[in-house]
């Protein structure tokens, strides 16, 4: 019998399921053994304990069934084998795999454990060492690593896969081969002392990697050390019990739905619902080799895609390359390519120093500096070179496409492609759309970015698109705070403390002081009823502390570029707080760690209200994925609006309309979180057009 595995396990519930067959062989549908367990029921799960009580129930039998049954199993895989689908095949009696399948168990990016027996088979297949390696990383392994590891019997071509499958389930069944059941196996086993000590180093580094309130990585150490000390059956048991904890965890809430969250960014209303078919871009020009542009480049060049770097002049030129170069060098030192694949891939670009080339490319991304008359200039020349339906996009971080794209032509072609430095590094990737790109160029873009292995979201064309606009408040906040008398080093650790990966001053000496101002300047302009104007940033500027690069900014820097506070700064910050003159009583605020939290990221929540209600983005999900991918709000936090969600719309609009009582309209809360406050809804609660038309009404609220 060959059984195709499904998303229900109601086949495997009835009563002797097998009791007419043989041996069984498991194999799965449209080209994958399984993609694991269906998480839409995990969630289920959140909501309700009991609701989907059954769903978890049928995981915990498919494998004892199986393994347990009185007839052979052996799995068969093709594609993936996933989570719960690597279960369902550990727990069979043998396991084939064809050349190109990939095997991992993921569950602890959901904020989960393992839950079908994987935390106690594992160790047995493979070994304690290999098993922690795989779960703790939830790293993807291909079957060549596997057979090696011992997870799986052997590598077959695809089409002996079945035959050879079945033919091994008979052999077991005849008794010409051993009938192996994985709980039951110790001959992988370290001895108990030396167990002992690699679960002493794998605690250390869950403890490690454990922040506030996820700790699914210790939990899950936990348990097999129970298997490991007091047998498979224990510790079968103790990860049923901790599967359930970790999953009514919040932190499995916030991950499972980030998991959502990323995997909807590609349907956008009115664009991926037409049925489009995406063009292929088969080659990309790339104008500018600074950081950004090289970025680009290897990120085109790594996934396949050739690509011709235009500049100036032939110094800048080699410079690019020469970045593009080192980028993969990086890549073939820490051994994530070879030297092979380093020559073929390097191969993938040419450099030009005007724009003949360019009449064969298929999407063009400008990448020069902030400058809208260059900018202008370069796509007015790419339409007397490129092709009619070449798309030509921009990698503009702040300037609205209609001003660079003012002398366009085929305005349907034009778009932002907006990467986050480095680009060939960070997975967000930023589609801007104007009012007249077409929802084909959209289509190609977003079909694109999942080819060169970015996260792409949709977005509206304003100052700072969704990423940037929604975080503007985010150092202004920060600036306030040290207004009023707040520490720098304090509010930069409390917000790491929070989960993000620095604190905003911090993140401002990484970006450099230059920078900050210069888009800062650009949301003054855009935003002027709601920014905060600090002297901070203009006075170290003038000292030529500039950040990183200079070795002094807020923190000052050794020749290893470490960070570490500088006690030079409190000269800056006290003549900065006289100028300022906001510090109640010329005395220092004194707030706790939660008002910070709250006084630096709910003003961001107030902006990325006005993002969602301008449509900026077509749904709180794309916010959520954009603000943990381009800025590092913490995913176990499930992105800025799920966390603003968990708070409520009415405690956040109470605690802004207070501090906009002290400090003005920097902290005056926005229409639609007024709305939402008023009438007990989510932030991210879909709006409807009346809501809009009433926008202007209640923002006087």
């Amino acid at each position: 019998m060959a059984l195709h595995l499904s998303p229900s396990a109601a086949h495997l519930l009835t009563p002797s399921p097998f009791q007419y067959f043989t041996a069984i062989v498991l194999t799965g549908d449209s080209g994958k053994f399984s993609g694991g367990f269906d998480v839409n029921s995990l969630q289920g799960f959140n909501d309700n304990g009991v609701l989907s009580e059954l769903a978890f129930i049928s995981l915990d039998l498919q494998t004892a069934m199986i393994e347990g049954a009185d007839k052979p199993s052996v799995a068969a895989i093709k594609g993936v084998a996933l989570g719960g689908g690597l279960e369902l095949a550990m727990c069979c009696h043998a396991r084939f795999a064809v050349p190109k399948a990939q095997l991992a168990l993921l569950e602890l990016e959901l904020g989960i454990i393992p839950g079908g027996g994987g935390t106690q088979r594992l160790p047995r297949l493979v070994g304690l060492t290999k098993a922690l390696d795989m779960i703790m990383t939830s790293r993807q392994i291909s079957s060549e690593e596997a057979l090696e590891s011992g997870l799986i019997d052997a590598v077959v071509p695809d089409e002996e896969l079945l035959p050879t499958a079945r033919s091994w389930a008979l052999d077991i069944a005849s008794r010409r081969r051993p009938w192996i059941r994985s709980l039951d196996r110790t001959d992988k086993l370290e001895q108990f002392g030396e167990a002992w000590k690699i679960l002493k180093l794998a605690r250390e580094r869950a403890a490690r990697r454990a922040h506030n309130n996820v700790n699914n990585a210790q939990v899950c150490v936990d348990v097999i050390e129970e298997g490991i000390f007091s047998g498979g059956i224990a510790g079968i048991m103790k990860e049923e019990q901790a599967f359930k904890r970790c999953l009514m965890s919040n932190t499995a809430k916030s991950l499972i739905h980030v998991f959502f969250a990323q995997r909807a960014t590609g349907k956008v209303q009115g664009v991926s619902d037409l049925g489009l078919m995406p063009r292929s871009l088969r080659k990309v020009g790339v104008i500018g080799g600074g950081l950004m542009g090289s970025g680009i480049a290897t990120a085109c060049i790594l996934s396949g895609i050739p690509v011709v770097m235009k500049e100036v002049n032939a110094a800048f030129l080699q410079a690019g390359l020469d970045r593009v170069k080192a980028n993969l060098e990086s890549r073939l030192r820490k051994g994530r390519m070879t030297r092979e694949k380093f020559d073929k891939t390097l191969a993938l670009i040419g450099g030009v120093l005007d724009y003949e080339q360019f009449r064969n490319v298929d999407l063009v991304i400008e990448a020069v500096i902030e400058n809208p008359p260059l900018k202008q200039q370069i796509f007015g020349d790419l339409e007397k070179f490129c092709s009619s339906n070449c798309i030509l996009a921009s990698n503009t971080s702040t300037i609205d496409l209609n001003v660079i794209g003012q002398h366009v032509k085929a305005k349907d072609l034009l778009a932002g492609a907006h990467f986050f430095s480095p680009a060939h590094v960070m997975p967000l990737f930023e589609i801007i759309r104007t009012e007249s790109t077409s929802p084909q160029a959209l289509v190609d873009l977003l079909e694109f970015g999942k080819r060169i292995k970015k996260v792409p979201i949709v977005v509206g064309n304003c100052a700072g698109f969704a990423v940037n606009r929604t975080f503007f408040p985010y150092t202004q906040a920060a600036l306030l705070l040290v207004d009023l008398g707040v520490d720098v080093y304090q509010i930069d650790n409390v917000i790491t403390a929070f989960g993000m990966p620095m604190g905003p001053f911090r993140l401002s000496d990484l970006v450099g002081f230059e920078v900050g101002a210069a888009s800062g300047s650009t949301y003054i302009q855009a935003y002027p009823d709601r920014v905060y104007k600090s002297m901070l940033f203009p006075m170290l500027i003038q000292d030529k502390r500039l950040g990183e690069r200079t070795r002094k900014g807020f923190y000052a820097y050794d020749d290893g570029r470490k960070a570490r506070p500088d006690p030079e700064l409190q000269k800056y910050l006290e003549k900065f707080r006289i100028i300022g003159g906001i510090m109640p009583d010329n005395k220092p605020i004194e707030l706790s760690d939660n008002e910070i939290v709250e006084m630096t990221f709910f003003p961001v929540v107030n902006e990325a209200c006005r993002v969602l209600q301008e449509r900026v983005v077509s749904k709180a999900s794309d916010l959520d994925i954009a603000s943990v991918m381009g800025m590092g709000f913490p995913s176990y936090r499930g992105g800025l609006v799920f966390w603003a969600d968990s708070l409520g719309a009415s405690y956040i609009a109470t605690r802004l309309k207070e501090r906009s009582k002290c400090y003005g309209d920097f902290f005056k809360p926005c229409s639609w979180l007024n709305h939402c406050a008023s009438n007990g809804l989510k932030l991210s609660s879909p709006i409807n057009q009346s809501i809009l038309d009433q926008s202007s009404t209640l923002s006087r609220l």
